[in-house]
């Protein structure tokens, strides 16, 4: 059976731009391509990830991108999952290589969230909710997710100012990050004294709107090796779909994310202990305290303690360190490209391309991307530099 692996990535500037979607992308497809074959020439198949149409009023993504990228007569496929639209693209393309089917697969992502303005991205996203039971209340994310914040801080001994400390960390981490929509430190009172957005949630604890674009190439690992390119293992794959309303879930046991987490832990041979990095989904940051927990790198109550160093965590900690690229909080979170970036963020801290940011000793990492609110749909990948047992 065939080894995926990723051969390359690529990516759009992040934040507000002039860009439509189809140019974010070339940005994307431009680095990702740089010193190889022509897309053409390489390239059998395309999925990409993208959240709404709204945005641009534009569906058939699959073939415009596949257009764009000079390919003809290729199977291309808009990849949907709200958030974890672009983790479902990469999941796509590599079962396609591990069944045989291709060998190299082009998994994008983009999104161009401001052409829509607050109200049309907030709009958009509330599409992700249940019609009949949440959006006809007027519910939106931020709310969605600050019932999340206010369940886990009434029953863990986490506060606010724990919340806070995780956007300091990923602020930190962004800073170091040329591609980070707000490379840029923060102190825990700019968070505790920003606009209240849906308390306990303020502005700071949450990830902002933004455009991007990502592209990641996976191939055969003998492919790579003949194109000369620094490759890593993506070693396992799990997805798992929760019911879609919040009110039908334990608000603080993130069970969807535990069982892609725990698929792709199985698939590569691991466990919780043996990651070094993590990208997870950080929409706000009560996520990376629910995630730590629901994906095994800190015991139950005690996820808030991310933004700590290991010595300092409670015992039962992983030596993990979440969200390198600054997480969605931080390096931005432009919807469907999103779990690429996290993708693109584990291939350059894996093949030493991470700059000041790496994390030294760097060989596995988990990427976890949600869509919908928490784990309506989660998609968990294992990525490593490590031989396969």
């Amino acid at each position: 059976m065939p080894e995926p692996v990723i051969a390359s990535v690529g990516a759009s500037p992040l934040g507000r731009t002039d860009l439509p979607g189809r140019d974010l992308f070339s940005v994307a497809l431009a680095e990702a391509f740089d010193e190889l074959p022509d897309p053409a020439d390489l390239v059998e198949a395309v999925y990409v990830g993208n959240q709404s149409e709204s945005y641009e009023h534009q569906i058939m993504y699959g073939t415009l991108l596949a257009e764009w990228a000079g390919l003809r007569h290729v199977p291309a496929e808009r990849v949907e999952g709200c958030a974890a639209a672009g983790a479902l693209a990469l999941r796509h393309a590599v079962k396609d290589v591990r069944n045989g089917e291709h060998e190299a697969v082009l998994a994008c992502g983009v999104e161009k969230m401001t052409s829509a303005g607050t109200s049309g991205a907030t709009d958009a996203l509330s599409a992700a909710f249940d019609r009949a039971i949440e959006q006809r209340s007027g519910i939106t994310a931020p709310s969605q997710y600050a019932l999340l914040a206010k369940r886990y801080l009434h029953e863990t001994d986490a506060t606010e100012h724990d919340l806070a400390e995780i956007a300091v960390k990923n602020h930190a981490n962004a800073a170091r990050n040329p591609r980070a929509q707000f490379p840029k430190e923060i102190d825990v009172a700019t968070v505790l004294e920003s606009d209240p957005i849906a308390p306990p949630l303020k502005l700071f604890d949450c990830a902002p709107v933004g455009d991007g674009a990502a592209a990641v190439l996976v191939t055969t690992a003998e492919l790579a090796a003949d194109l000369d390119r620094p490759q890593v293992r993506v070693a396992g794959s799990g997805a798992s779909a929760n019911n879609i309303a919040v009110a039908e879930r334990d608000m603080t046991d993130i069970a969807g994310a535990r069982i892609a987490a725990e698929t792709a832990y199985e698939e590569a041979g691991i466990d919780a202990a043996a990651v070094d990095i993590a990208e997870v989904h950080d929409a706000f940051t009560v996520c990376e305290a629910l995630l730590a927990e629901a994906v095994g790198f800190a015991p139950a109550g005690t996820g808030y303690q991310s933004y700590q160093t290991p010595a300092e965590r409670a015992d039962g900690w992983t030596d993990v360190q979440l969200s390198p690229s600054g997480g969605l909080k931080a390096r931005g979170h432009p919807i469907g490209a999103t779990g690429l970036l996290q993708a693109l963020e584990a291939y350059e801290q894996l093949t030493g391309a991470a700059g000041d940011r790496a994390v030294e000793g760097a060989e596995t990492a988990l990427l976890l991307n949600e869509g919908g609110v928490a784990d309506a749909v989660t998609v968990g990948h294992v990525l490593t530099t490590a031989e396969a047992r």
